[in-house]
């Protein structure tokens, strides 16, 4: 019995648009080869710097591109939070948890609910301590947990941050995978420029393109590039350059919505099957994005993991992203549709009659 995943966040391989991106890179290096394959400047391929400068409204010295928008968060953490104190949301994202940690970072989770993060835990937190060096949060379709920050608390986090000179980041790799209601204004929008916005390309069109971005204030920019260039000497320009042809082509809007149709359907199909089979859980409900968390109700999911393995299903409990021992996060992106409903039912079989 092959084992069902629920616990990659990665794209189904009928996502990525190989062919078009095939003819992408081969036109790239016949018009730009000796550019792209030689060394170059570590803020990235000018082209695709210039195109997202004007997507944000912003001046292109405030754009970097990175191997991956992890990548630009280990600089910007090499940076700023080696023994500092960093805020982020509870639960988060378990590889800046994880970078954080090795740095040595004071990390102080903050309250969530439906709505994202509390911004009276924020400012409780503002109050007490020494300055964050950072708020790292993910507002729009939140990994892992699937919810998305209201407009109004992404207005009070703005005038927070302002309040009280803090440095925001604003993780954004999944908010362009949206599947039904209108989209929000992101914190960078709201800020009128004066927060960091880091996004990627992998959730939209490749993973393994390796193709992320920030938008930073000029002198933190000018810091990132001094560690890019004494870490890898040159970005990926030839995936940087195959992206840039690809949205150029008008490529981009179409496979987005590709992609959202694609994933979905997994994520209806997902919704449905829990509906089914664990009528009694609390998961949350997402309109886009990749996750959904799921709330056991004192059911221990490190306990449950073992269980549903031996069962032929995987998921990411809770604790590994700061989450209670109850709690865990399921994928729907990678996964076919018969496939979860499958796996949710050999899920449910795992678990304790009572739940």
């Amino acid at each position: 019995m092959a084992t069902i995943s629920f616990a990659r966040g990665v794209p189904a391989p009928e996502c990525l648009p190989v062919e078009q991106l095939a003819d992408c890179a081969r036109t790239a290096l016949e018009r730009d080869g000796r550019t792209v394959l030689s060394y170059g400047p570590s803020p990235g391929y000018a082209p695709l710097r210039e195109w997202l400068a004007e997507r944000h409204g912003v001046d292109v010295g405030r754009v970097f591109v990175t191997n991956g928008s992890l990548q630009g968060f280990v600089f910007l953490a090499q940076r700023l939070a080696a023994g500092k104190r960093v805020l982020v949301e509870k639960p988060t994202y378990d590889r800046p948890l994880k970078i954080l940690r090795e740095l040595g970072a004071d990390i102080v989770g903050l309250h969530c609910d439906e709505e994202g993060l509390d911004p009276d835990a924020l400012q409780h937190a503002l109050r007490e301590g020494e300055q964050p060096a950072f708020l790292y949060l993910i507002p729009t379709f939140q990994n892992p947990s699937g919810r998305t920050l209201s407009e109004e608390r992404r207005a009070r986090i703005v005038e927070l941050a302002r309040e009280h000179d803090l440095l925001v980041l604003e993780d954004d790799p999944y908010g362009l995978v949206r599947f039904e209601g209108e989209p929000l204004p992101s914190l960078l929008e709201l800020s009128g420029g004066e927060t960091a916005y880091s996004s990627s390309f992998s959730k939209t069109i490749a993973p393994g393109l390796r193709v992320g971005w920030f938008v930073l204030p000029e002198a933190l920019a000018r810091e990132i590039e001094l560690t890019a260039t004494s870490t890898y000497i040159t970005p990926v320009l030839l995936g940087q350059a195959t992206v840039h042809e690809f949205v150029t082509r008008g490529h981009f809007e179409p496979n987005l919505e590709r992609v959202r149709d694609l994933i979905g359907q997994r994520r209806d199909a997902m919704l449905a099957a829990l509906d089914r089979e664990l009528p009694n859980v609390r998961t949350t409900r997402p309109d886009g994005g990749y996750f959904l968390w799921v709330e056991l109700a004192g059911v221990d999911a490190a306990d449950l993991l073992g269980r549903a393995e031996e069962a032929g299903v995987t998921f990411v409990k809770g604790t590994d992203f700061g989450g209670e021992p109850d709690t865990l996060r399921l994928a729907y992106s990678f996964v076919s549709v018969d496939e979860i409903a499958d796996g949710v039912g050999r899920l449910a079989a795992a678990l304790p009659a009572a739940v």
